[in-house]
């Protein structure tokens, strides 16, 4: 069974950086896409980066310029996603899901709170 795990979230103050981290396990394929997703309390969840498996990335105007996602590429299955956010700032507090996209199968991580303070 193939399941995401992300990590790395916490509380940092506005201006800070910190760096997620999605690791997908149980998998023997190399997601075609894997992604980064915002959510917070009474809104739909917001797609924030997304990057291919030949490292092709986009992104939403929110985070362009101070979020990078990155694919680790030493690993076989290429199945490890980051996302570097710099510069943050309160309306970026949220959880934050990762996603892997195989062919049409869409796996999601349980997610990981992000709390930027003023």
């Amino acid at each position: 069974q193939v399941q995401l795990v992300e990590s790395g979230g916490g509380l940092v103050q506005a201006g800070g950086s910190l760096r997620l981290s999605c690791a997908a396990s149980g998998s023997t394929f190399s997601f075609n896409v894997m992604g980064w997703y915002r959510q917070v309390p009474g809104k739909q969840r917001e797609l924030i980066a997304i990057i291919g498996s030949g490292g092709s990335t986009d992104y939403a105007d929110s985070v362009k310029g101070r979020f990078t996602i990155s694919r680790d590429n030493a690993k076989s299955t290429k199945n490890t996603v980051y996302l570097q956010m710099n510069s943050l700032k309160p309306e970026d507090t949220a959880v934050y899901y990762c996603q892997g996209i195989y062919i049409t199968n869409v796996y999601w991580g349980q997610g990981t709170q992000v709390t930027v303070s003023s």
